[in-house]
């Protein structure tokens, strides 16, 4: 079942979710819109390797905005720092943004109860596009959960995105062939 409004505002009153910064006329009838932050980041190597550290570049989005290529893959982030308890986040596009040709995720588009940090987006586009550091740019979704949880997200030791960060942070699949 997905949280309505009401049940998002009831849920922050209560601490099991945390979006900051918050803003009221974000809050959509069954989502909470996210906004792209000030940092983006590109792979530095063309060819990426599954069991390597892959290093990326970060950069801030200017003013005038930055302009998104179809031949690239970018890391984004949200603005908000949000933590879920009790709840699977789920982190969709917004119409408007998919209606520039802008995917926000390719794959990671669920959150992990306990999921506390901002966002990396794994953008990619259809054509050039300019984004805006502040720009909608996505919404959460909140699930309910059938049963209890016994591994949280921010609990877990093997859990790799744990580190708060207001940039994006590229993957961490090679620690997956060094356990």
């Amino acid at each position: 079942m997905i949280l309505s409004d009401k049940k998002i505002l009831e849920e922050i009153s209560k601490g099991n979710i945390l979006i900051e910064p918050f803003e009221i006329s974000n809050l959509g009838t069954n989502s909470y819109d996210v906004r792209l932050g000030e940092w983006l980041a590109i792979y530095e190597d063309d060819i990426l390797d599954a069991k390597k550290d892959n290093n990326i570049l970060t950069f801030e989005i200017p003013d005038e905005g930055y302009l998104l290529l179809p031949s690239k893959l970018y890391l984004g982030v949200t603005l908000e720092y949000t933590e879920t308890r009790n709840y699977v986040p789920f982190l969709e596009g917004k119409s408007s943004v998919g209606r520039l040709g802008i995917d926000i995720h390719a794959t990671a588009g669920k959150g992990d109860e306990g999921f506390c940090n901002t966002w990396t987006l794994e953008i990619s586009v259809k054509q050039p596009v300019r984004v805006y550091k502040f720009m909608p740019i996505g919404q959460l979704i909140y699930f309910e959960i059938s049963g209890e949880v016994e591994n949280h997200y921010n609990y877990k030791k093997n859990a790799k995105y744990n580190e708060k960060t207001i940039y994006p942070v590229k993957s961490m699949m090679f620690k997956n062939f060094n356990l």
